[in-house]
């Protein structure tokens, strides 16, 4: 997750985070990218079921739930796990999390027991009655997927009129008091919507949008070929750089990040550089402090089943399960090879990422993405649109 506003724009300083002594349970939730510990912000699909069918969904969601989700007890014997382990987030996700049941009642009791409690939703569901809900629960955030205007976003959802629905879900959020966000996901049918979504935040006021890259996941496997190329998610970067810059110079503070690619952060400090900012160095810093890609570490993913994750794309391998074991036991296993290397990975990658001047900075990317290319989990991300000279390349 590389904040383009808190980097660009100066939002963020790095003696911002080092106030704090860069620990998970002490800082805001705008700073927790920056932690030092980096206690696992926890991803839980509390459901299969949803009631749209995303062409890109990592999680396959049906309309039906799956078998053996965690039962009500379960979870409420996950979250006190989740709670005693310091975990700062738990992010409640699907499916679609709001068709299940007891959700209200699921995030009442994580913010009960000291959790920033968030749900990432596609919005249709959320009436005035369900927002003031989440609201007195005490809900930190809604991120509502869009990934386009009307037409293109419909066709993305599989159904004419969820963007309405989504954006009446979005100003019933904003009408209580609820902090609300869009979920962006790049590729070939939408990237052309940017500048459209940026004046839609702009009318509407939302304060905050995550553009994330493709992840090859779930039916987001599906569409490797639609993924941007090099060229284009460089263009697309550089607009998103380039609108942020416009909003933050006319007084509108807009929080926006890109997310699930880390070539981002050398690419942003890269070009900061070439344009002689003055800040370059001080987001040198703060990238370094934020370290890239955390699956295995910094976030995890419990799924409808219990199976944990390293991180909600990587979903065809299970550490254990939380029915058998508490997630804060199977997180800390380190005789699970994988989960081993996870925890060091900069150490395992292959290729290009293994001398890359940046791997401090990005982590190596996305490994269940170079995965699903090459078969190889560690070998280098396909999505890094680096060049040869920017990874080589000395100040």
């Amino acid at each position: 997750m590389i904040g383009i506003s808190k980097l660009y724009c100066g939002t963020v300083e790095p003696s911002d985070a080092l106030r704090y002594g860069r620990r998970s349970k002490e800082l805001p939730s705008h700073l927790l990218q920056f932690s030092a510990d980096k206690k696992p912000v926890v991803v839980w699909n509390v459901t299969r079921a949803c009631n749209l069918k995303c062409v890109h969904c990592y999680a396959r969601a049906q309309e039906a739930g799956a078998q053996k989700e965690l039962s009500h007890e379960e979870g409420l014997a996950l979250i006190d796990d989740l709670a005693r382990f310091g975990v700062p987030v738990l992010l409640f996700s699907g499916g679609e999390p709001l068709v299940r049941p007891d959700l209200m009642e699921l995030a009442r009791y994580a913010v009960k027991k000291g959790l920033r409690a968030v749900i990432s939703t596609n919005g249709t569901l959320i009436t005035r009655e369900k927002a003031a809900q989440l609201k007195e629960i005490g809900l930190s955030y809604v991120g509502i997927s869009l990934d386009g205007m009307e037409e293109v976003n419909d066709r993305f959802r599989g159904k004419k009129g969820a963007f309405s629905e989504a954006l009446e879900g979005i100003r019933n959020c904003m009408a209580v008091g609820l902090k609300v966000g869009l979920r962006f996901t790049m590729n070939r049918m939408n990237v052309k919507e940017i500048p459209r979504i940026f004046d839609f935040l702009e009318q509407e006021g939302i304060p905050r949008i995550c553009f994330y890259h493709l992840v090859y996941s779930g039916r987001g496997s599906n569409l490797v070929e639609e993924d941007l190329s090099h060229e284009e998610t460089r263009a697309a970067v550089d607009l998103i750089i380039d609108r942020t810059k416009d909003l933050h110079d006319r007084g509108k503070a807009v929080e926006v990040l890109t997310v699930d690619n880390h070539a981002d952060g050398p690419y942003l400090y890269l070009r900061m550089k070439r344009e002689g900012n003055s800040r370059a160095g001080e987001v040198l810093e703060l990238l370094k402090m934020n370290e890239g890609n955390n699956s295995g570490r910094g976030i995890g993913c419990v799924s409808w089943d219990g199976s944990v994750h390293a991180d909600q794309f990587w979903r065809h391998y299970s550490f254990g399960n939380v029915r058998e074991r508490p997630f804060s036991e199977i997180w800390q296993d380190l005789s699970d090879p994988l989960m081993a290397k996870l925890k060091e990975k900069k150490r395992h990658v292959k290729g290009r990422c293994a001398t890359c001047r940046w791997l401090d900075i990005c982590g190596g990317n996305f490994r269940v993405r170079a995965e699903a290319v090459t078969g190889d989990v560690w070998a280098p991300d396909p999505a890094c649109y680096l060049t040869d000279d920017e990874i080589s390349q000395v100040d």
